[in-house]
C-alpha cells in the first residue's frame, strides 16, 4: 500500500480544505461561541457513533453500554487535569482513560460477548449502570452526584477535529483490514464464519475494545471542553442517543455515522427554541425517516473516492477502439 497514493493525497486535501473552511468561519465570527459548542458536540457524537457502529454494525453485537465507557474517559481527564493543570496532563489523561476503558472492555467483554442479541444488550446496559453507580459512590475521587467542576479547558474545536479524524482513520482502516473483513463475516453469518476457521469471539472482542477506547476519547474531549461533568450526563439516555445516530446513518456505514452526527446535531440546534416540543418534533423526524428509509440514510454503503476515480477513468482498450 502506497502512503502517498492519489487516493490518500485526495483525502488529505479534502480534510485540509474542511479544516481551513471551519477555521475561516470561526475567524470571521460566522461560527460564534454558540455554534462552536454545536460543532464540538457534533465532533464528540461523531467519535461515539463511529465506535458504536464498529460494535453494532460491523461485529453485529448490540451494545447499550457506550455511556459507561464515555464516563471513564471523562472522569479520567477530570481527575488528572484538576490535579495537574497542564497540556501534558490532558494528553496523559487521554491515554490513561483509553487504556482503562480498554481494560474494562476486555474484562466485561470476555463473559458478555458470549451472549447474543437482547441478552448482550441487557448485560452491557447493566455494566454502564454499574460504572455510573460507582461514580456516584466514590465521592472522595469523583465528588459523587455533584460531579467535577473547574476542569481546565485544554480541548477546543481543533482538538476535537483532530481526534475525530484519528478515530475515523483508525476504524476505517480496521474495517478494511483482514481482521475487519473477518469481523464483517461474523456479522453476516457467525456459524459460517466459524466453520471456515474464524475465531469469532476474538474478533468480536477486538471490535468491542476499539469501540470502548473511542468512547473514552469522546468523554475526555467532553470533560476538557465543557469543564463540568456529573453522572447524569452518562445515563442510559446517552447510550440510546448514540445508537439512534448509528441506526439513522446506517448500521454498517461509517459515512452514515458521520452524516447522522452532523444532521442530528444541526437539527437539535435549530429545535432549541421549541422548548418541550423539541423532543416531539425530533422524534417525529426520526420516525418519518425510519418509515421511508428503514435501512438508514446510507444503509451499508460508504462514500469511496476509489470508486469515483475508477468510474471516471476509461479502460485503455476502450480509448484505442475510439
Amino acid at each position: 500500500m502506497k502512503l502517498f497514493s492519489k487516493l490518500n493525497i485526495s483525502w488529505l486535501i479534502i480534510t485540509l480544505l474542511g479544516f481551513f473552511a471551519i477555521d475561516s468561519l470561526v475567524y470571521f465570527g460566522i461560527i460564534d461561541p454558540y455554534y462552536e459548542i454545536t460543532l464540538v458536540n457534533i465532533l464528540i457524537n461523531m467519535i461515539l457513533a463511529i465506535g458504536l457502529n464498529l460494535i453494532v454494525g460491523y461485529s453485529g453485537q448490540l451494545s447499550l453500554g457506550h455511556a459507561g465507557f464515555m464516563a471513564i474517559g471523562a472522569y479520567a481527564t477530570g481527575i488528572l487535569t484538576i490535579e495537574n493543570q497542564s497540556m501534558g496532563a490532558f494528553l496523559i489523561s487521554l491515554v490513561v482513560g483509553s487504556l482503562f476503558a480498554g481494560i474494562v472492555a476486555l474484562i466485561v467483554g470476555i463473559p458478555t460477548l458470549r451472549l447474543k442479541g437482547d441478552y448482550l444488550a441487557v448485560a452491557t446496559l447493566g455494566f454502564s449502570e454499574i460504572i455510573r453507580i460507582l461514580i456516584l459512590n466514590m465521592t472522595e475521587l469523583t465528588n459523587g452526584a455533584a460531579g467535577l467542576s473547574g476542569i481546565p479547558f485544554f480541548a477546543d474545536w481543533q482538538t476535537a477535529f483532530a481526534l475525530a479524524l484519528i478515530c475515523i482513520i483508525l476504524v476505517a482502516n480496521y474495517t478494511r483490514s483482514s481482521i475487519g473483513r473477518a469481523t464483517i463475516a461474523i456479522r453476516e453469518d457467525e456459524v459460517a464464519a466459524e466453520s471456515v476457521g474464524v475465531n469469532t469471539f476474538y474478533y468480536k472482542l477486538i471490535a468491542f475494545i476499539i469501540g470502548a477506547v473511542t468512547a473514552s476519547v469522546a468523554g475526555s474531549i467532553h470533560a476538557s471542553y465543557f469543564g463540568v461533568i456529573n453522572p447524569s450526563q452518562f445515563t442510559f439516555d446517552k447510550s440510546i442517543d448514540v445508537l439512534i445516530m448509528v441506526v439513522f446513518g446506517g448500521i454498517g456505514s461509517l459515512t452514515g455515522s458521520v452524516v447522522a452526527a452532523v444532521a442530528l446535531g444541526i437539527l437539535n440546534m435549530y429545535l432549541q427554541p421549541f422548548g418541550a416540543l423539541r423532543v416531539i418534533i425530533y422524534s417525529l423526524v426520526l420516525i418519518l425517516i425510519m418509515i421511508f428509509k428503514p435501512t438508514g440514510l446510507f444503509g451499508t454503503k460508504e462514500i469511496s473516492l476509489a470508486k469515483i476515480f475508477h468510474k471516471n477513468s476509461k479502460p485503455i482498450s476502450e480509448g484505442k477502439e475510439g
